[in-house]
């Protein structure tokens, strides 16, 4: 399978929103953030279950299950939000990473 860009994932991900009638109404963006944390609390979920970090499956239907995928979900839901809204995630990503490599270690002290 190749490998895709952000951009390219952003554009696949709207469109298959879309085709499934997941834009038939105008985006809720607040509704659209709490799914992609959602998508965090299933992998939250995986890891209590003591899931390994790389194991994909496949349930009987052929839905494929596991921390990866539940993180993948997150940022396909972020990409199609994106996409949707017309957020220049990649860019905002370029000027992000670009800025932390100028940030103290740690930024300053702080507590993970």
């Amino acid at each position: 399978m190749p490998e895709l860009t952000i951009s390219e994932i952003m554009q696949e991900a709207h469109e298959t929103a879309t085709a499934k009638g997941w834009h038939e109404k105008p985006a809720n963006f607040g509704e659209q953030l709490m799914l992609g944390v959602t998508e965090l609390a299933e992998a939250m979920e995986e890891h209590r279950c003591g899931e390994p970090f790389d194991r994909i499956w496949f349930e009987d239907s052929g839905k494929p299950v596991g921390i990866p995928i539940e993180l993948a979900d997150v940022v396909i839901r972020v990409c199609d939000l994106c996409q949707e809204l017309r957020i220049p995630l990649v860019r905002a990503i370029a000027e992000k990473m670009a800025y932390n490599k100028t940030r103290t270690h740690k930024h300053g002290g702080k507590v993970v």
